[in-house]
């Protein structure tokens, strides 16, 4: 893995999780930074189908202040974020990137060690004070333990 395949730890959004990895999370709503690297994978949860993008990506069907569509797609999808993240730039998206985000980046984080009791509050101390929105989102990350 080298520094050009991984994100500034110091940019906004990116969340570092206890083995390392480095994570994105983003709000559609703001445009990208120009100077920064685009992501080389990213996972867009939201309520429709999103933009086309230049990199690869997938969509995870995830209404606004909801959950997950499909909940075992989902940990399918989020592991595979977690897994690429070892040496791929993966952001993680929704509309505001708060909620929906932060309620993904968790689950990653409980994929990556973190206990999913403490998951929310790793997110909201590492990454937005305000992420995880509801409280059927932080009941989502409770219950986002092993499978």
């Amino acid at each position: 893995m080298t520094g050009e395949e991984q994100w500034d730890e110091r940019a906004p959004g990116v969340l570092r999780l206890p083995s390392g990895r480095l994570v994105r999370g983003r709000g559609l709503r703001r445009p990208l930074d120009p100077d920064a690297p685009p992501p080389s994978y990213g996972v867009y949860l939201l309520g429709r189908r999103p933009p086309e993008v230049p990199w690869e990506s997938c969509w995870l069907p995830w209404p606004d202040f909801r959950l997950p569509a499909d909940r075992e797609a989902a940990r399918a999808v989020l592991a595979e974020a977690w897994r690429r993240a070892a040496g791929e730039r993966v952001e993680l998206a929704c509309g505001g990137g708060r909620g929906r985000t932060g309620t993904a980046l968790a689950c990653v984080a409980v994929l990556d060690g973190v206990p999913a009791r403490e998951a929310v509050a790793y997110v909201r101390r590492h990454y937005d004070p305000r992420a995880v929105e509801t409280p059927w989102q932080r009941r989502y990350v409770r219950r986002f333990g092993p499978a």
